[in-house]
C-alpha cells in the first residue's frame, strides 16, 4: 500500500483544507484584535479567535489519530534525503503549532485574572483548563506568563512554517514538476499551468480576504428610553450648586395645575414592573449599552414637601447584562462590581431641589463597591392622579468607586464617565 498510494485518503485530504483555511483566518484575526482599539467588537474577534481555535485543536486531534492509522503516500522517487528530513521536520512541526497554539491560548484564557467563560462560536460552553482558575494569584500569574510566552514563539513559529510549507509545494510544482501536489490535490498535473493550482492560490486569497473583511455582530442591549433628558450632574463627589427659582409669570401662573391635597405630606409610592435602570460606559469610543435586571426603590415623595421627601435604590450588581453572555460573566467579577463581596450598590437621597415645572435634583449618596460618594441626580416627574411618571440621567466616574481593577482601571479602552439612566413608573399606596 505504502508503494501504490498516490495521494492522502480523502478524510485526510478535507481535513487537510479546513485546518490550512482555518489557520491562515485565525492569523488574520489575530493581527485585527491584537492590533486594533479594544472595543466591542475586539471583543467579539477574540471569542471567534477561541472559537476557531479549539475547533483547530479538536480537527488537528483528530487528524494525528488518522495519520497514525492510515498509510501516506511515499514521496518522490530520488528526492535527497536532506528534502525528505526536512518535510519531515515541517510536517511534524506543523502538528505541533496545530495543537500547542490552541493550548497555549486555552491556558491564557483559563489563567486569566478575569474569568471570562468560552461559548464556542456562542452557542456551545467550553471549559477552563482544571485548577488553573482556582490557583492563588501568583501561581495563577505564572501560568498566564508561560501561555503568552509560549503562544507567542509558536505564532512567530507558524510563519516560518508556512513560509518553508508553500515553498516546498511552489518548489515541487514548478521546479522539480513531481506528483507532491497531487497528494492533497488529487488528478493535479505538475506545473504553473495547473488549473488545481492556481483555485488553491485564488483559495488563499479568499480566506486572507475574508479574516481583513469578517465584521462581528455586537448586539448591546439598548439602554432605558429617556424621553426628557435632564442636563447630567456634575461628577461625583461634587454636588450640583442650587439653582434660584425663576419667579412664574402670570401667565404661567394662571396655567399651573391646581395642588393636590393629598401629596401636602410625603407619598410612599410603589414601583411598577417594566422599569428600566440602565448604563452607558464608552470603549474605545464605542458605546457600550447595559442595564440592571434586578432593582428595588423605596419611594417616599411629593413635589410639595420636598423638605420630607426620602428615596433608597437597592441595585444587585450581578444582575448587570450587556447583550454579550460572556462579556457580562465578567461584570460581577473582582475587576469590576465584585458581586461577591458587594452584592448590592445602594443609592439614598434625603435632599431634594426643583429646578423647573416637574423637573427636581435628588442629592444623595451613593454606596459601590463598598465606597460611598455624593451624587446628584437630576429627573423629571409627571403625577397624574395616583400614577407617577419619572425619568433621569446623571454621569458618575467609575474609577472613584473601583470598577476597573488590574488592566481595567486606566482609562484608555473604557472610559471613567459612565452614564446611568432611569424610567419607571409608580403607582401611590394606598
Amino acid at each position: 500500500m505504502a508503494a501504490t498510494r498516490t495521494r492522502y485518503t480523502t478524510v485526510a485530504i478535507v481535513i487537510h483544507w479546513l485546518i490550512a483555511a482555518a489557520i491562515i483566518f485565525q492569523i488574520i484575526l489575530g493581527w485585527r484584535a491584537g492590533d486594533g482599539p479594544k472595543g466591542p467588537e475586539t471583543f467579539a474577534l477574540f471569542q471567534l479567535h477561541k472559537s476557531i481555535g479549539i475547533t483547530i485543536l479538536l480537527l488537528s486531534l483528530f487528524r494525528l489519530a488518522w495519520k497514525l492509522t492510515h498509510t501516506s503516500p511515499p514521496p518522490p522517487v530520488g528526492q535527497p534525503n536532506w528534502e525528505r528530513i526536512a518535510s519531515h521536520v515541517v510536517h511534524w512541526g506543523f502538528y505541533v503549532i496545530m495543537i500547542g497554539l490552541p493550548l497555549t491560548g486555552w491556558i491564557l484564557v483559563s489563567a486569566s485574572k478575569t474569568n471570562i467563560p468560552t461559548l464556542l462560536f456562542g452557542v456551545v460552553p467550553w471549559p477552563h483548563l482544571p485548577l488553573l482558575p482556582d490557583l492563588a494569584d501568583g501561581a495563577k500569574h505564572v501560568w498566564h506568563e508561560i501561555g503568552e510566552i509560549g503562544h507567542g514563539v509558536l505564532v512567530k513559529t507558524t510563519y516560518l512554517l508556512l513560509l518553508l510549507h508553500l515553498g516546498a509545494v511552489a518548489k515541487h510544482q514548478i521546479l522539480d514538476r513531481d506528483a507532491v501536489f497531487s497528494h492533497m490535490t488529487p488528478g493535479a498535473k505538475p506545473g504553473w499551468k495547473e488549473p488545481r493550482a492556481w483555485l488553491a492560490a485564488a483559495g488563499l486569497a479568499a480566506v486572507i480576504a475574508a479574516g481583513y473583511l469578517y465584521t462581528p455582530a455586537v448586539k448591546p442591549v439598548a439602554a432605558p428610553a429617556v424621553a426628557e433628558e435632564p442636563v447630567d450632574a456634575p461628577l461625583a463627589p461634587v454636588a450640583a450648586p442650587a439653582a434660584p427659582e425663576a419667579a412664574a409669570t402670570p401667565a404661567e401662573a394662571a396655567a399651573a395645575p391646581v395642588a393636590d391635597p393629598a401629596l401636602k405630606d410625603p407619598v410612599a409610592w410603589t414601583v411598577a414592573k417594566g422599569g428600566k435602570l440602565g448604563f452607558t460606559a464608552t470603549w474605545s469610543g464605542d458605546a457600550l449599552e447595559g442595564s440592571f435586571t434586578r432593582w428595588s426603590a423605596d419611594i417616599l415623595f411629593s413635589p410639595e414637601a420636598l423638605d420630607r421627601s426620602k428615596l433608597t435604590v437597592s441595585i444587585d450588581t450581578a444582575s448587570a447584562q450587556t447583550g454579550d453572555a460572556q462579556r457580562d460573566e465578567s461584570l460581577p467579577s473582582g475587576d469590576f462590581f465584585d458581586s461577591a463581596s458587594h452584592p448590592k450598590a445602594t443609592f439614598t437621597a434625603a435632599r431634594f431641589r426643583k429646578t423647573g415645572e416637574g423637573r427636581y435634583i435628588a442629592d444623595g449618596t451613593l454606596e459601590l463597591r463598598g465606597v460611598k460618594k455624593p451624587l446628584s441626580l437630576p429627573f423629571s416627574l409627571k403625577i397624574a392622579g395616583d400614577t407617577a411618571t419619572a425619568r433621569g440621567v446623571t454621569t458618575l466616574d467609575r474609577t472613584m468607586f473601583g470598577v476597573g481593577q488590574g488592566e481595567w482601571a486606566s482609562t484608555d479602552q473604557i472610559a471613567a464617565k459612565v452614564k446611568v439612566s432611569f424610567s419607571l413608573k409608580a403607582t401611590r399606596k394606598s
